[in-house]
């Protein structure tokens, strides 16, 4: 029996959310599974044994930090499914090989040898009919403005630090993904059209949103 919550979305429903930094990911994450009543699925950084080598040289760390983003959320992705669903999860594992990876291979730091066998094992494992593809991935997006202000409003160090020409080309980087993006449903959502921290109460018209999308997609394989 394929159950529904009260918005009349499937209570076994795996819903991803996607976006450049500072446009609110866990912040989306959180409040809809609080609505939905559904876990969360959140990327597990500190137990990352590349990151520090990998932020101390790229072009000898990036291929193995790829690889590892990539078994650790395909394994992630399993488990939800084999769970039965009913998450919100915070990041995509499309993210990885549309932007990040894609972005070292043209900068020169992976090698053209590592991308087509990092895009080769990723193709292999995840644009197949066999894997869990989430019901809808919800694409959280702004102007460059709204962002840079974002990101200096929650003040972490390491991105205070960035040059703005990196989140310039991010925000580029993203919206050509996205654009091009097909693998599941998408709904894209502008930060500027709800305030989940000064009025958690405009997570109800994203739900009903989030509702109509999944069943007009319903409707459509049928």
């Amino acid at each position: 029996m394929n159950l529904r919550t009260k918005y009349d979305i499937p209570a076994n429903a795996v819903i991803t959310i996607a976006g450049t930094v500072g446009v609110g990911k866990s912040t989306m994450t959180n409040a809809l599974a609080d609505a939905l009543r559904f876990r969360t699925s959140f990327e597990k950084v500190d137990t990352n044994p590349y990151l520090d080598k990998f932020y101390a040289d790229f072009e000898r760390w990036s291929f193995h930090l790829q690889i590892y983003f990539l078994a650790e959320r395909f394994k992630e992705q399993k488990r939800i499914f084999e769970y039965g669903g009913g998450f919100i999860q915070d990041r995509s594992i499309y993210e990885d090989t549309g932007i990040f990876a894609k972005m070292h291979h043209e900068k020169g730091t992976m090698s053209p040898v590592d991308y087509e066998t990092y895009k080769s094992l990723f193709e292999a494992m995840v644009m197949t009919p066999y894997f869990p593809h989430p019901d809808l991935l919800i694409y959280l997006e702004g102007s460059l403005d709204d962002i840079l202000d974002r990101i200096k409003l929650r003040g972490r160090p390491m991105e205070q630090q960035t040059p703005i020409t990196y989140w310039e080309e991010m925000h580029g980087r993203y919206e050509n993904w996205i654009n091009n993006f097909n693998a599941c449903p998408v709904l894209r959502l502008n930060i500027n059209d709800y305030d989940l921290f000064n009025n958690p109460e405009s997570i109800e018209p994203i739900v009903e949103k989030i509702a109509t999308h999944i069943r007009q997609t319903q409707l459509l394989k049928k």
